[in-house]
């Protein structure tokens, strides 16, 4: 692709659109895991008996060990909503630029 295609479908306003759009999903999905991720650094900072809490009586399981397995599962699934939503329509609208443009 030269230069001046290039060009051409970064004035398509369907392609501007698409990354106005795409732009407001990720910075939301950042938003999440970011206060996901800084509530936790926060416990740990300032509240460490309630995460030493066990999970339940008798329990060697710590409420942290549970929150922080939380957190990791937390940022798989946002990359697995992304990726769906990716897949789903950011790829179409891609190739339907692309053939509009001769690609």
């Amino acid at each position: 692709m030269s230069e001046d295609e290039a060009a051409q479908i970064a004035r398509d306003p369907r392609y501007q659109a698409l990354v106005r759009r795409r732009g407001r999903f990720t910075w939301a999905l950042t938003a999440v895991m970011l206060a996901a991720y800084l509530s936790f650094i926060l416990l740990i900072a300032f509240d460490k008996p309630f995460l030493a809490r066990p999970i339940a009586d008798g329990s060697v399981t710590s409420l942290g060990i549970v929150i922080g397995f939380g957190v990791i599962l937390l940022a798989i699934a946002l990359t697995g909503l992304y990726v769906r939503q990716a897949n789903r329509e950011y790829d179409a609208l891609v190739s339907g630029l692309l053939a509009d443009h001769g690609k």
